[in-house]
């Protein structure tokens, strides 16, 4: 493969990424003085979704209190409220998809 900018041949290197093991492939002009460089579009699509699947979420520990008549309730910690921008008076929607999951969900308008 030749260079679109100079004209040089590309030369194919396998590029590390921190915190993926698999390594996407780059061509790489062999012109020193041309920095022109591409990713090859299926290795970058494995790297991408290694890392976006190390993501961590938020998770903090939270009490259930008790509010009246047998009723049950929670308080939203700040970091939550913030990492959403969670405003009073706006819907939310709850799920119960086993015994040992809650989703609490919105549409943001």
């Amino acid at each position: 493969m030749k260079c679109p900018r100079c004209e040089s041949n590309l030369r194919k290197v396998r590029v590390a990424f921190e915190g993926a093991k698999q390594r996407a492939l780059s061509y790489q002009c062999s012109n020193p003085d041309c920095i022109y460089f591409e990713f090859e579009e299926e290795s970058s699509k494995k790297v991408l979704a290694e890392l976006k699947a190390k993501e961590t979420q938020l998770r903090i520990k939270q009490k259930v209190v008790k509010l009246s008549k047998g009723r049950l309730g929670t308080y939203f910690n700040t970091n939550i409220i913030r990492s959403i921008d969670l405003k009073p008076g706006e819907d939310i929607y709850v799920s119960v998809p086993d015994k040992k999951h809650i989703i609490i969900s919105r549409e943001k308008s």
